[in-house]
């Protein structure tokens, strides 16, 4: 099989050949075989693992998105994704994703909070000045 990971601004993995891919859905974890029927699945959040041919298992933690397998083509489309050979570094990877988020998050607060405070003592002087 054939492993396509999109991302909105792109591919963001390719692997081929694959041998089994496991996911999981709104229903629980499901796994997908080269010779399974072909299907359309709501992924939620969580990680998916691949193997390939020669044996090599990877996994990629995926945001909530939509899986799409036709013929000996699997086509995973969702919003982040972050991939590692194992759940340990991928976690790792999550985890500093998540503390940059929070922190980006945080000094947008901040910036926000300094706007709405120079506007409001800028309508100040203007109301005292009229």
């Amino acid at each position: 099989m054939k492993l396509r990971i999109l991302l909105p601004f792109g591919t963001f993995l390719e692997a081929t050949p694959v041998s089994r891919i496991v996911a999981e859905s709104l229903s629980g974890s499901f796994g997908i075989l080269p010779n399974r029927l072909d299907c359309v699945a709501a992924l939620v959040a969580g990680i998916l693992c691949y193997d390939t041919v020669a044996g090599a298992r990877s996994y990629v933690a995926v945001d909530a998105g939509t899986l799409i397998k036709t013929g000996d083509a699997v086509v995973v489309a969702v919003r982040h994704a972050s991939a590692g050979h194992d759940l340990a570094s991928v976690t790792r990877q999550i985890a500093a994703e998540f503390r940059q988020y929070a922190s980006d998050q945080q000094q947008e607060r901040r910036a926000s909070a300094q706007l709405d405070q120079a506007v409001l003592a800028r309508l100040a002087e203007i109301s005292h000045g009229t």
